[in-house]
């Protein structure tokens, strides 16, 4: 989710891009394209990276506090800006600092939340000139989970990820998030869920319903992420973290996205904190966040 763009000055504006997790996630077929055709409900976290966009007169620029992160044309960000004065036509120029906060490569949409984030900040530097479903569909070409991104709070998503449903807010909750140091390849586990078999499938209107009555322990219960068979058998720690969180008192867990974090529902604070040191003697990426609609 992102939020509403706070303009500091007239070529400056700043906002906050959340974190979101996959309640349910089913991979329901492979489009000619290569896209893939989902069915998910996703959620927005507390957590958030922090996104300053300068309107400047020419180029495009990024700068992010990880080292690591490319600042070229292979940030996802630095492609929002190029898309959006393609799209638009506009001849300006974007810079582009990210305070990074929500952990890279997580299944916890990071960069498409920055991404969105960036489309929103020169839409309002440039005086708006693409509609919301205008932006939505710039969105989907950069990215499956950025149409979502700007919209956050409980969708559900369909097609490739750009048809959203919202649905009733989810209700309040603590949720553990840990990511082992892995890598997952999004497009690897893609590929291998087309020949896999998949036994358990999300049961998607017994989510909803359980949202629409405030059922925290339903929500728990229908936690169903497809692809987390693929990362486990590839990357058993993800399987590990999962029981251990549940050992630990968690309602319900399960991988978010395609991977490697796995998120926990908890109703105690005490409990989720004494789950989060538990992890955080093990892993960096330990984090308590709250549900945010």
């Amino acid at each position: 989710m992102i939020e509403k763009a706070t303009i500091i000055t007239g070529k400056r504006a700043i906002t906050r891009s959340y974190a979101k997790i996959n309640l349910t996630l089913d991979v329901l077929s492979k489009r000619e394209n290569g896209y893939h055709d989902v069915k998910m409900i996703m959620q927005t976290l507390s957590l958030f990276d922090l996104v300053i966009v300068d309107r400047c007169l020419h180029g495009i620029t990024v700068s992010t506090n990880l080292r690591y992160l490319p600042c070229n044309e292979k940030n996802i960000a630095y492609q929002a800006a190029d898309a959006f004065f393609k799209e638009t036509q506009i001849h300006g120029g974007a810079r582009i600092i990210i305070h990074k906060n929500i952990p890279v490569a997580a299944g916890l949409a990071g960069g498409s939340g920055n991404c969105a984030a960036v489309l929103m900040a020169l839409n309002m530097l440039y005086d708006n000139p693409l509609s919301s479903q205008e932006l939505v569909k710039l969105g989907a070409k950069l990215g499956a989970d950025v149409p979502y991104c700007l919209h956050g709070g409980t969708q559900l998503a369909e097609g490739i990820g750009e048809i959203l449903t919202p649905l009733p807010p989810m209700p309040d909750a603590y949720i553990l998030l840990v990511k082992p140091p892995i890598n997952v390849s999004t497009a690897s586990i893609y590929q291998e869920i087309d020949t896999a078999p998949i036994h358990t499938r999300p049961n998607t209107d017994a989510m909803i319903n359980s949202i629409s009555e405030n059922n925290l322990q339903g929500i728990a219960d229908n936690l169903c992420n497809v692809m987390e068979s693929v990362t486990v058998k590839m990357h058993p720690i993800v399987g590990g973290i999962k029981n251990k969180m549940i050992l630990n008192g968690a309602l319900g867990a399960v991988m978010s996205g395609s991977g490697p974090t796995v998120f926990g529902i908890f109703d105690d604070y005490k409990k989720i904190k004494s789950s989060a040191d538990s992890f955080s003697m093990q892993f960096k990426d330990v984090f308590i966040t709250r549900v945010m609609n």
